[in-house]
């Protein structure tokens, strides 16, 4: 009867209190404790509001890198499949929160470079330790004794303290000086006025339907591009230039669309902007194609001989160059005769 017999299996332990709750939906976390190579990121980065996905994943990369990396726009572009006009996009939404300074700088030998600055917490005190420079000279200070005071005497009824030797103070630290982060001046306004949107030379009303058309039909394809009437209205002159120059509504429409930066802030002033500037050139017509004339040609009518009614140019009606050889020599001959 010592000996214990396992008739049942021994029940589970008691789940502790500090063990998580597996959620019935939505992610499941299953973390591990990373021992080298991360990289920390705070929640206000990794969840804001205002950026968007591609901005969150280019400032992840660069607050990644070691210090000294280069992240030229070429350079990201290289590395990533986004293009440099969504790449340029991202480092001006960095830009607009804080999270990423950038100026220019001249260097000693008089070459302009562009200093960046990446920020893990815009605001904090902590941005003026992150600027990568090299620290000044160190100034030695000696170490200020504190003052003696007199010891007291010990009291009669006890025996004096055996005497301990003080101990050395401690140095005290040299604080060193941080250079203070580059300040990014605000950016300028544009003082010279937009380019004028491009009119046709006779906007029929069929061209002009066709041209709001285009214009009211863009939001199926990038809702981004969402316009008014009153901004379909002043843009429908910009389109039906481009329709008349032969560029077809397909055309039309892959222009204003393709490669959006994200986000698009003004839909008119940017469709207002592409519509200027890539307005394509007038097919050649048959005029065009035609060599020109030449300046100032003579052209001698023709005319018909009135002996043999052979063609001939001439500027007066008469014979031809064989009639009037022949009544030439027909005339000589005569002479001779007589």
């Amino acid at each position: 009867m010592a000996t214990q017999q396992a008739i049942a299996p021994p029940c589970a332990p008691p789940p502790s209190s500090g063990d998580a709750v597996t959620p019935s939906s939505g992610v499941v976390h299953l973390n591990v404790r990373h021992s080298a190579g991360f990289t920390v990121v705070g929640n206000h980065l990794a969840q804001h509001r205002g950026l968007s996905l591609v901005a969150i994943g280019l400032a992840l990369h660069i607050q990644s890198l070691p210090a000294g990396a280069k992240i030229g726009i070429k350079r990201l572009a290289e590395r990533f499949p986004e293009s440099e006009t969504r790449i340029a996009s991202a480092l001006r939404e960095l830009e607009a929160t804080g999270y990423l300074h950038r100026s220019r700088v001249r260097l000693a030998d008089g070459r302009i470079v562009t200093r960046t600055v990446s920020c893990n917490q815009p605001g904090a005190d902590a941005v003026a330790g992150s600027v990568a420079a090299v620290p000044g000279p160190r100034t030695r200070r000696h170490p200020v004794a504190p003052p003696r005071q007199s010891p007291a005497a010990p009291p009669q009824d006890q025996p004096p303290s055996p005497r301990v030797s003080p101990q050395p103070p401690a140095p005290v630290p040299v604080p060193v000086q941080q250079p203070t982060p580059a300040r990014v001046p605000p950016p300028t306004a544009r003082t010279t006025p937009p380019a004028p949107l491009p009119q046709p030379s006779t906007l029929t009303p069929e061209l002009q339907r066709t041209a709001a058309a285009v214009l009211a039909d863009l939001r199926r394809h990038a809702p981004q591009l969402g316009l008014t009437e009153a901004d379909i209205r002043t843009l429908t002159p910009g389109v039906a230039a481009w329709l008349e120059r032969d560029a077809h509504p397909d055309s039309v429409r892959h222009a204003l669309t393709a490669d959006l930066p994200v986000p698009v802030k003004h839909p008119a002033k940017f469709l207002r902007h592409r519509i200027t500037t890539l307005l394509p050139p007038p097919l050649p017509g048959a005029k065009d194609l035609a060599p020109p004339a030449r300046p100032g040609a003579i052209v001698i009518p023709l005319q018909n001989c009135d002996h043999c009614d052979r063609a001939f140019r001439s500027r007066h009606p008469g014979h031809c160059r064989d009639c009037r050889t022949d009544a030439e020599a027909a005339h000589a001959h005569r002479a001779r005769a007589s």
